[in-house]
C-alpha cells in the first residue's frame, strides 16, 4: 500500500501561534483535499525557531498539540510538526509531535539540538527513536539538524522505508540540507522527506527547499523559495525492490 505525503512549506509568524494556527489552517485543508495520508508541517511551525523556551515553551498538550490533533481527527489523517514543549521533568524539549487519525500522540525529542544557535542551552537533548508504521509505510522521524549526523540513520534503516524530516534550516546552508536530504536517502535505500520553512524569522532568511527524495536519491518533488504544497505517494516496495536489487544495507558493517 502506498502512502501519500503532503509536505508543506510554509512562512512562519515569528513567536505567534494563533496567527500561524490561522494561516495553516488553509493549507492543511488544501493538503487534505489534494489526498493526503501525512500531513507534514516544519519544525516549531508555531512559533519560529525560537531559543525563548522560558516564554515559549507549552505544555504537552498545549495549543500547538492541540491544533494538531484537531487537524487529525477533523481531518482523519496523520499530521506531524514539531513544537517546544515542556516535559514532565520541567525540561523544554524541541519535540516532533506526530497525531493519528484517532487522535493518539506520537513524540520526538530532537536527540542533536543545535549548539551553533544556543538551542542545547533552552531545550534538552532527547534518546529514543520515533518509528511509527503509517499505512505500511515505515516511518523514521527526525528534526533539522539531526539531519547531518548518519549514524542514526543507519541505526534505524533497516526498520524504515521513510524517514521525515521537518526543519527551520536557513538559506546560508541551503547546499547542505539539499546535499545532505539526497545523501541520507542514498546510503540508507529509503525515502526522504524534508520540509523546511520559508520566510524571515529572528534575523534569519529560509528559503525552503523542501523535497521528497526516493530509495535512489533522485528528487521526486521540490520546494523553491515561497509557500508550497509537495504531493507524492510512497511505497515501502520500492524500497524493498531497491534494497533486493542493490544490496547496500547488508554489507554494512555497523
Amino acid at each position: 500500500m502506498s502512502l501519500r505525503i503532503a509536505a508543506v512549506q510554509h512562512d512562519i509568524a515569528w513567536e505567534d501561534p494563533v496567527t500561524n494556527f490561522a494561516r495553516l489552517t488553509p493549507q492543511i485543508e488544501r493538503a487534505v483535499s489534494a489526498g493526503g495520508g501525512l500531513v507534514v508541517l516544519s519544525e516549531m511551525f508555531s512559533t519560529g525557531f525560537t531559543m525563548d523556551s522560558a516564554r515559549c515553551a507549552e505544555p504537552m498538550e498545549g495549543p500547538s498539540f492541540h491544533f494538531l490533533s484537531e487537524a487529525a481527527t477533523n481531518h482523519r489523517v496523520w499530521v506531524v510538526g514539531s513544537i517546544p514543549t515542556r516535559w514532565e521533568d520541567d525540561i523544554a524539549y524541541n519535540t516532533l509531535t506526530l497525531v493519528a487519525p484517532d487522535g493518539q500522540a506520537h513524540r520526538y525529542r530532537k536527540i542533536h539540538p543545535f549548539s551553533f544557535s544556543s538551542e542545547p542551552e533552552n531545550y534538552g537533548s532527547g534518546s529514543e527513536f520515533l518509528q511509527v508504521v503509517i499505512d505500511d509505510v515505515r516511518t523514521t522521524f527526525f528534526i533539522c539538524y539531526d539531519l547531518r549526523f548518519a549514524d542514526e540513520f543507519w541505526q534505524t534503516a533497516k526498520t524504515t522505508d521513510l524517514y521525515v524530516v521537518p526543519a527551520n534550516w536557513p538559506q546560508r546552508r541551503r547546499v547542505h540540507w539539499r546535499t545532505l536530504l539526497q545523501a541520507r536517502a542514498i546510503e540508507n535505500q529509503a525515502y526522504v522527506v524534508g520540509v523546511n520553512r520559508v520566510g524571515q524569522g529572528d534575523g534569519l532568511e529560509y528559503v525552503g527547499d523542501s523535497a521528497v527524495i526516493d530509495p535512489w536519491g533522485e528528487v521526486l518533488a521540490s520546494g523553491a523559495s515561497v509557500e508550497a504544497l509537495l504531493v507524492v505517494d510512497v511505497d515501502a516496495s520500492t524500497v524493498e525492490k531497491t534494497r533486493s536489487a542493490f544490496p547496500v544495507l547488508q554489507d554494512r558493517r555497523t
